[in-house]
């Protein structure tokens, strides 16, 4: 029997964010366990982002390295038409992660997601990124809905 959904919100066009019945609540961790997207529109798939500034460089504190990385991410977003709103699945990778780096991408996904709630998400620890200090790397796929006509 399939599990009974009930509705979190309807945000941006016509993603709708779905908060299972029988699965706690996962805005405070920055995200949702389900998000549905409509099937006419654009799909944008971002590669991994980290937290390199311009230059290339890397700050040594997570904090920081996780901030440029949704800031980059805004960027390839921005740059195909879309927003952090239309967001439907995020994959971060978080090198030596605990829960206190988990805290802060909580609070970072909250100020991020203010408009709605925020997209699926997986946390993936990893022992090391692509490039030597590089401590956190986000990809994503967005939905943009076609225009009604």
């Amino acid at each position: 029997m399939p599990q009974i959904a009930s509705k979190l919100s309807q945000t941006h066009m016509s993603l709708t964010h779905i908060k299972p019945t029988g699965l706690y609540d996962p805005v405070p961790n920055g995200y949702s366990h389900v998000v549905v997207a409509p099937l006419r529109g654009r799909t944008i798939y971002a590669s991994g982002q980290g937290g390199e500034n311009l230059a290339g460089e890397l700050s040594p504190d997570f904090a920081q390295q996780l901030e440029q990385a949704l800031a980059n991410m805004r960027t390839a977003l921005t740059a195909a038409g879309a927003t952090v709103n239309d967001v439907v699945r995020l994959t971060l990778l978080v090198v030596d992660h605990s829960e206190a780096r988990l805290a802060i991408w909580a609070d970072a996904a909250r100020r991020t997601w203010t408009d709605g709630p925020a997209p699926g998400c997986t946390l993936i620890p990893v022992p090391r990124l692509a490039l030597d200090g590089m401590l956190v790397e986000m990809e994503a796929t967005a939905v943009v809905a076609a225009a009604p006509e």
